[in-house]
């Protein structure tokens, strides 16, 4: 197992974040990616990917959507603002894997799945392609802000299958998106204000397979990041996994300016936890 990466405690930091990738217990190779970017210490970039296509495509397209969307983050201009910057970083990363797919036979199948968060200021800004998961823990209700975007998550939102059944059935984990097929890829973007103790769980399909949500929210409550992210992975391991493991934790340590009485976000907020 790979040690936790995490933010540096150079300078005090408005937040903690740690991301963690394994192996698991099955598989011989390690597909998922992830990787994190501090610009400052009120801003941090991060993102975790799980690759699809074999070992060889699937390892290579995750870190390159990691590396490459880290990358054009940092060199984008920060008078853009995060959600453009994260947005237009997430596209070349999705055109540069595709172009690599056309000109290398042996990875012309490979593609993957990424969802890539900035926190700056307190606000959240997100991209998502696939089915890792972005979950918000606020007061101990967690809520995941992304949808799969599978064959059999579609079928659950049309009402064709319930969730039950979709947890188990064996196409769970085909894809209806992901950075890499196509010269123009759809992705979805999340807006939202965070506050003082809110938590960030970013996974693969690997960990919230093996561990429910309720879960995710009781082994990351009242510790820090790090050992919160070796918890989750180490927990899932104990039960046997038939996937790679991939988390990223993030706290919401201090206050940053923006305010809960903001109407459009309260509305928002309330629709979001259902009150």
């Amino acid at each position: 197992m790979d040690s936790p990466s995490s933010a540096p405690p150079a300078v005090e930091q408005a937040f903690e974040l740690a991301l963690l990738s394994d192996v698991g217990t099955t598989r011989p190779d390690n597909e998922d990616s992830c990787g994190h970017f501090i610009e400052n210490p009120d801003s941090v970039a991060f993102a975790v990917a799980d690759g699809v296509g074999g070992y060889e495509g699937g390892e290579i397209a995750s870190r390159m959507a990691i590396d490459i969307t880290l990358e054009a983050y940092r060199e984008s201009p920060p008078e853009w603002g995060a959600a453009k910057r994260l947005y237009r970083a997430i596209t070349r990363a999705n055109i540069e894997i595709h172009d690599k797919a056309l000109t290398v036979p042996e990875l012309s199948r490979m593609a993957t799945t990424m969802t890539a968060v900035v926190v700056e200021k307190g606000i959240l800004s997100a991209v998502h392609i696939g089915d890792c998961r972005l979950h918000l823990i606020r007061h101990s209700h967690i809520s995941v802000l992304t949808k799969d975007h599978t064959m059999v998550a579609e079928k659950v939102r049309m009402g064709m299958m319930t969730a039950a059944r979709a947890k188990t059935h064996p196409e769970r984990g085909m894809l209806l998106r992901s950075l890499g097929r196509e010269l123009i890829a759809s992705i979805d973007r999340i807006t939202l204000p965070l506050f003082e103790r809110d938590r960030l769980v970013l996974c693969s399909d690997g960990l919230y397979n093996v561990l429910d949500a309720k879960e995710l929210e009781s082994i990351t409550r009242d510790v820090d990041a790090e050992t919160a992210c070796r918890n989750l992975i180490d927990t899932a391991n104990e039960r046997g996994t038939h996937d790679n493991l991939t988390c990223a934790v993030f706290r919401m340590t201090s206050h940053t300016g923006h305010t809960a009485s903001t109407g459009g976000w309260r509305d928002r907020l309330r629709g979001l936890f259902g009150r």
